[in-house]
């Protein structure tokens, strides 16, 4: 059973669907006690650090997530915003993450980048993997993923990182610590391999 931690960021409902239409076991996470019998845990994310952290303090999740992803060990896959509060903290706000997977989260440097729009980065792009994982199984590497955001994860330890993408500079758009992985890129708008990743995530 996979649980989508519903704490107010993040269209939860467009991953849903997709595990619906999949046929694969899933419950939205409203309160602590949805967590029974979960065996897996997406956390989803829309907006900015700081408003995404304090949402999901006050969301009365924060404690149960934690427990159950450091504790018990639950695999975990963050979304976007889902992905960036894993870190230490972003230089977005003041407000501290998760720190499941240590790096800070930065804003892309404008000159380094020379196209238009330069930020966000929006729509389509490829990704380098750089660890071999089954949650990247049979996924289109020329298709690529779809992605909206201005700030990127970076990782204290190079070892962390699971894909890179270029954007001015490479920067790292799916990030992984064992049983924890985020991505930069929102897998519900990725069409095929966004369902491709969510399914392959549900079979770890």
């Amino acid at each position: 059973m996979i649980g989508i931690i519903n704490y107010g960021s993040g269209n939860i409902q467009a991953v849903a669907n997709i595990y619906k239409r999949a046929g694969i076991s899933f419950k939205i996470i409203n309160s602590k006690n949805d967590f029974l019998g979960i065996r897996k845990l997406i956390l989803p994310g829309v907006g900015a650090f700081d408003s995404t952290m304090r949402v999901l303090n006050s969301s009365g999740l924060r404690d149960s997530l934690d427990y159950y992803v450091l504790n018990e060990l639950v695999p975990v896959l963050g979304v976007c915003v889902g992905m960036q509060i894993m870190s230490n903290g972003s230089e977005e706000g003041i407000e501290p993450g998760l720190g499941w997977i240590k790096g800070k989260v930065k804003k892309f440097d404008c000159m380094k980048i020379h196209h238009k729009p330069y930020i966000p980065h929006m729509g389509w792009n490829t990704l380098d993997l750089v660890s071999d994982s089954k949650l990247f199984y049979n996924i289109d590497q020329k298709l690529g993923f779809y992605f909206v955001h201005s700030y990127y994860y970076e990782t204290e330890v190079t070892e962390n990182i699971l894909a890179k993408t270029n954007y001015g500079e490479l920067f790292a758009s799916a990030v992984f610590d064992q049983h924890i992985f985020g991505v930069q890129f929102h897998p519900e708008k990725s069409h095929i391999n966004g369902i491709r990743l969510l399914t392959n995530f549900a079979g770890l």
